[in-house]
Parts: C-alpha cells; structure tokens; sequence
C-alpha cells in the first residue's frame, strides 16, 4: 500500500514522450504464445499490470527477456495449459489468453479475470465468439477450453467489446477458412495487435472498422513491434497541464485517430491543442470555457464505443469541467460504477450534481482545496491526482499502487514537469 502527497497549484508544464499504449501491450503480450519463435516488443510501458502479464507467461513456460522498454518472449518452452489463479485474479488482461491458448496449443484452463471495479464486465462475448470457431467451454469456478479442430465461421459479437474482439482475432488467425468478425471493436489498440498479428503471418483485413475479416493460416512465425504511443496517458497529462496553467508537448506521437477524438471534448472544454509535427501541443488559455450547443443548450460529454469519447479519459475530462466556466452533463455508458469517485471532488469543492450512477452535472469554475481521499480505480485514481494538481494545499491519494497498474512512474513524470508529489510507502 502507498500513498500520494500532492501540494497543488503549481503549472505542469515541459515535454512528455508518451509510453506504449497499455492496451495494445497485453494483448500482444498474449499473443506471443500463437507461434513457437520470438517476439520482440518495444516501447513497452513499465507498468504493474505489465509485469503480472510477464508472470503469467513465465509461469506457462513463455521465456521471457527484458531490456529497458524492450521485450523478447519465446514459447517454444512453453510447458503448461493452466494459468496461475492467483495472478489471474490479479489483472484483466488474463483473459486475452483464453484464444491463443486454446487455438495454438488446444487447451487451456483460466480462472475469472481481476481488475477495476468499475461495474459489471461481462466475458459472454468472449466465450460464444471462441465456441462459434470450434472452442469448447466449460463455465464454473474456473474456465476450461478446449479445441481439437478449430472452423471459420461469421462471428456476431453482441457487444462490440474490445478484449472480446482481440480474442477472438488472435483464435481466427489459426482458424481454416475465412472468418469474420461482425460488431467488433473499432478502438487503434486493436488495430496495433492486429498490426503485430500481420507481421507475424496473419491474413488480416477490416482493422479500424467493425468488420473484420480473416483468412486462416497453419503457422505463425516471430516478429518486431513497436507498440503505439498512450492516447489515455497523452490525454492525462494534457488535462493536467490545463487545469494547472502550463505548457504542454506531448511526443513523438503516431497515428491520426486518436487525436481528433480526444481533441474535440478538450475543445469543448476551452483547451484545444495543436499539431506541430510529430507532436500536440497544449497552450495555457487565461481561463477555461465550456462552449455551449447551439441555441445556448448545456453540452452533454459522454463515452462509447470507438470513435467515441474514451470512457479512460472522461474522468480527467470530469475534473477539468470543474476548473472551467459554465455547465456540462457528463454521461457515462460503458461502466455503472465508472463514476462513483466524484463524491471526493464534491468533497474538495467541486460543484457537482451526481443525477445518478451514470449521470453528473458540473457546474464550473469551483475552487478546489486539498483533502484526503482513496483510489478506487486506475482511472479514478489519476482524475484524482489532476484535482489535487489545481487544489489549495495539500492532498493525500490513499490506493497510489492502483494507479501504478496504468500509468508508469506518475509520480515521477509529474515532478518532471514541475508537480509537487511525493510517494510514501
């Protein structure tokens, strides 16, 4: 257990050369256990839930070499078909290795996935695409696959989860035939596993869409991949430098879709940023402002499936409401408990009217002061930290190793750009 000290109201402002996307790393990091040769990984965030992934693997049998943010993975050792249930409970991103294992290596048997508690996060998609490509499924107390021959067949997720997506892709690559996937996940993480997937000897078509197809093949073989730089981290820090005043480059970042969907609730929110170059920069505006829908109605922020508003970032996007003139309505429609930290801003001043679990109003600017709260989530965690950033006097975040399991070296990054944040264990 550990905490966060932060002593608010200094600018953060500087450069941040963004890590690699959380979320395209652990399904990568699945996915080296599709072929027998290695794959090497870069930019690879430093981040807890990184390294229980690593441990899984490991334990599996999975070589597993690190240097700096480089990683080389081999499973041509790889000697066991059931996860540790332990470390399972430990991370979401577990379940990404229901479909490659039981595709490659016919068998697999995993325990239910930990995680935030944000709300119920069903695995039912999960399950029926598998089954509908010849995997066999029993549900318990734990969760056992198995497949002796894998078909193609057309997929119709009946959500367009993500982790769903990414596990049912990573099974239809070894699948004869053609598979496609209906309703699947649009998000660029997806994208970027899918991206690894090709250069790994996958048939691949559709990435970015809700329509993706894919054409079988016998074998995988190795490959090199950059993972892509975090949007959620860029979009973090570029919230923080606007609620304290600063000045922001983020870079370099790649990719087109990720910025423009970010870009348009910042603008909303009176912080629009800039491109220059490989780069987005966030100037400090004298006073936020949230710009009202036409005819002078309260615009509504709300989260969705890709190319929506990242229901990762509407928290931070919630606290710079806070420091910003005039009213929004934030609607949260992935998670029911997504927003159940706001009662903390509340307590440091926020004017905020929580309508419901999925509903709040923000009424801006508020004065914020520092107050001693816990962080319940990954997410959360770090809305609270950018509050405390903009807060009078001191703020205590109890649960700091929540946050860890997301963000690589917070506390160390922010003080770089000139925060005042101390970590007690």
């Amino acid at each position: 257990m550990s905490r966060f000290i932060i002593i608010g109201r200094q600018k953060i402002e500087g450069a941040l050369t963004p890590v690699g996307n959380k979320n395209a790393a652990l399904p990568m990091l699945a996915a080296s256990v599709l072929t027998d040769e290695p794959v090497v990984l870069n930019n690879m965030p430093r981040i807890e839930d990184v390294q229980v992934m690593l441990a899984l693997l490991d334990d599996l049998g999975v070589t597993v070499e690190q240097s700096g943010r480089r990683v080389t993975l081999c499973a041509a050792g790889l000697r066991k078909r059931s996860l540790d249930a332990q470390l399972c409970r430990r991370v979401r991103s577990s379940i990404l290795l229901a479909g490659p294992m039981a595709a490659r290596h016919g068998r697999v048997t995993l325990y239910p996935p930990g995680g935030d508690v944000i709300g119920r996060r069903r695995v039912d998609s999960h399950f029926s695409g598998l089954q509908g490509l010849g995997v066999r499924a029993r549900i318990g107390s734990r969760y056992v696959l198995e497949s002796k021959a894998l078909r193609a067949a057309d997929i119709l997720l009946d959500e367009a989860s993500v982790t769903a997506t990414e596990n049912v892709l990573m099974a239809a690559v070894l699948a004869p035939g053609r598979t496609t996937i209906f309703n699947a996940a649009c998000e660029p993480h997806v994208a970027d596993l899918g991206a690894l997937l090709v250069k790994m000897g996958a048939r691949i078509e559709g990435l970015g869409t809700n329509r993706i197809t894919v054409r079988g093949v016998r074998r995988l073989r190795g490959a090199r991949h950059r993972i892509s730089p975090d949007y959620i981290e860029i979009g973090s820090y570029m919230a923080a430098a606007a609620v304290t005043g600063g000045k922001l480059n983020a870079g370099p970042v790649s990719g087109p879709p990720c910025l423009p969907v970010m870009a348009r609730v910042f603008d909303e929110l009176g912080a629009p940023w800039i491109r220059d170059g490989k780069s987005v920069v966030y100037k400090p505006r004298s006073r936020l402002t949230i710009r009202r829908d036409i005819g002078s109605a309260i615009p509504k922020i709300e989260d969705g499936p890709w190319p929506s508003f990242p229901s990762d970032l509407l928290g931070v996007a919630l606290v710079m409401a806070t420091q910003a003139k005039g009213t929004a309505l934030f609607f949260e429609k992935m998670f029911e408990s997504r927003l159940y930290f706001v009662d903390q801003l509340i307590g440091m001043g926020a004017r905020i009217v929580q309508c419901d679990p999925h509903r709040v109003l923000v009424d801006g600017p508020s004065r914020l002061h520092g107050a001693h709260m816990a962080s319940p989530d990954i997410r959360a965690g770090m809305a609270l930290i950018v509050a405390a950033l903009c807060a009078r006097g001191e703020s205590v975040i109890e649960n700091a190793q929540i946050i860890d399991r997301g963000y690589e070296a917070v506390d160390e990054r922010l003080r770089a750009l000139g925060a005042k944040i101390e970590r007690v264990e």
